[in-house]
């Protein structure tokens, strides 16, 4: 049942050309079954794993995304301008940033701990890489059937 269920979301996501907010949404949807599946979680172990992964996820997304990318693009427009104190003020963002994202991957680790077993925690972590991948290689060819 649960490869049906991907195989049909995966028909959906791909089949339909969507606006960012959706295909963002059939992305998630498509990690949701991966993990799922690759962790055969129990319908328990979704009920409990799900809510903290998403929590854990947003978590890292608003630093990497906010904070991070700030960063980055303050960089980018001022490298050749900057002055050393300016760079040693976003190095110590960047320092900091780099220590929420450890906090945030520290606790959910506790958290997850009294969900899922060791094993599923690193097959989780193998997962994740092995979904990363997936996704990348469909955009390139995806990139490449359009020219």
């Amino acid at each position: 049942m649960k490869k049906t269920l991907i195989i049909i979301v995966l028909l959906i996501s791909f089949g339909v050309n969507a606006q960012k907010g959706k295909r963002h949404e059939r992305i998630k949807a498509l990690k949701v079954s991966f993990l799922t599946e690759r962790l055969s979680l129990t319908e328990k172990e979704a009920q409990k794993f799900w809510p903290i992964y998403n929590g854990f996820e947003e978590k890292m997304n608003e630093i990497r995304f906010n904070e991070m990318r700030n960063i980055r693009s303050e960089i980018r427009e001022n490298i050749d301008t900057m002055s050393d104190d300016e760079a040693l003020v976003l190095i110590e963002r960047f320092k900091k940033a780099e220590e929420q994202m450890h906090t945030v991957k520290t606790e959910f680790f506790d958290k997850i701990s009294k969900v899922i077993s060791p094993k599923k925690m690193i097959l989780l972590r193998i997962a994740e890489d092995d979904f990363k991948k997936k996704m990348l290689e469909e955009f390139k060819k995806r990139r490449m059937e359009r020219g």
